[in-house]
């Protein structure tokens, strides 16, 4: 099968492309990044790095020359923050850039496409575990956005007849993440720790997220193309970790207390959260696996032998 990957240099791209080449005679994939957050050397030798923004034009050229089967779309602006900032960018970025890749999927008979939505298109709902049937209400433009695409991947489905999944990932970590992409609390806490410096918590400790690991996300996302027709399905471990759980695997990973310190909660931040994820076993046989205490340790190593090494 021929994979068109998007954003697929940058953090969950990395875990994903791992993936892809190990399986090699099963897929072939190009990869579209921009590099604004994604790094060449995320991309295993072997796969073609193609340099260039889905906002593009030049996004048709690159369709009509490779003909690909299945799209994996990675690309967009992650930060809900940087969203309530620049609202702007963040729609021209994530619905006019998606626009661009579907209509070039229309037009080059692209069969499959998998979207990378998020849990910020529920809003803070206290139906917890959150199904997918959820009414949707984003608390920030980042989610407004997401909320939006998923409208537009449905019409697509409806009127062209591509096989459209949807995942909405809960709060994703994992090796190479940078600090404000889902589940960025994870990547602050190792950079912060691996420098032997103090961290800090917004709130009691008591808030709850659903924390998945990236190489569970990855295999989500490979399995996702062959789904047929529209499908939409959280990417999560159904378990509600609060952050001084999240503290005390941080404890088992550096192997010694750590020092935190306690500031008020931030407006607009959500409480708890945690999908639920039948759907995800049932659609495609898996479910993600790793633990936490193993997901946080083999993160924090990675972020501290990057420091060493002063990257």
């Amino acid at each position: 099968m021929k994979l068109l990957i998007t954003g697929g240099a940058g953090f969950i791209g990395s875990h994903l492309l791992q993936l892809v080449a190990a399986q090699k005679n099963e897929y072939e994939a190009v990869v579209l990044d921009n590099l604004s957050s994604g790094c060449k050397e995320n991309v295993p030798e072997g796969i073609r790095l193609v340099q260039g923004d889905i906002r593009s034009p030049k996004l048709e050229q690159l369709f009509a020359a490779e003909r690909f089967e299945a799209v994996i779309h990675l690309a967009g602006q992650t930060m809900v923050p940087y969203s309530l900032e620049h609202p702007q960018e963040d729609c021209d970025v994530n619905l006019m850039g998606l626009l661009n890749v579907l209509e070039c999927c229309r037009k080059y008979g692209v069969q499959s496409i998998v979207f990378s939505s998020s849990a910020a298109v529920y809003g803070d709902n206290p139906h917890i575990p959150l199904k997918e049937t959820e009414q949707l209400q984003p608390t920030s433009f980042y989610g407004l956005t997401k909320m939006a695409s998923e409208h537009y991947l449905r019409i697509y489905h409806e009127l062209y007849h591509m096989h459209t999944a949807v995942l909405r990932f809960a709060n994703v970590y994992g090796e190479r993440q940078g600090a404000g992409g889902e589940g960025g609390v994870v990547s602050i806490f190792c950079k912060l720790l691996a420098q032997g410096k103090p961290v800090t918590v917004f709130g009691d400790g008591s808030q709850t997220r659903d924390f998945v690991y990236a190489g569970d996300v990855a295999m989500a996302l490979l399995a996702a193309v062959r789904l047929q027709g529209y499908n939409t399905i959280n990417i999560s471990t159904r378990q509600e970790t609060s952050l001084k759980q999240l503290l005390a695997a941080f404890e088992a990973a550096v192997g010694s207390s750590i020092n935190v310190s306690y500031a008020p909660a931030r407006e607009g931040d959500i409480y708890r959260s945690v999908l639920d994820n039948e759907a995800c076993g049932r659609l495609l046989r898996f479910v993600p696996q790793m633990p936490l205490t193993e997901g946080v340790r083999r993160t924090y190593h990675d972020y501290a032998q990057q420091y060493k090494r002063g990257i």
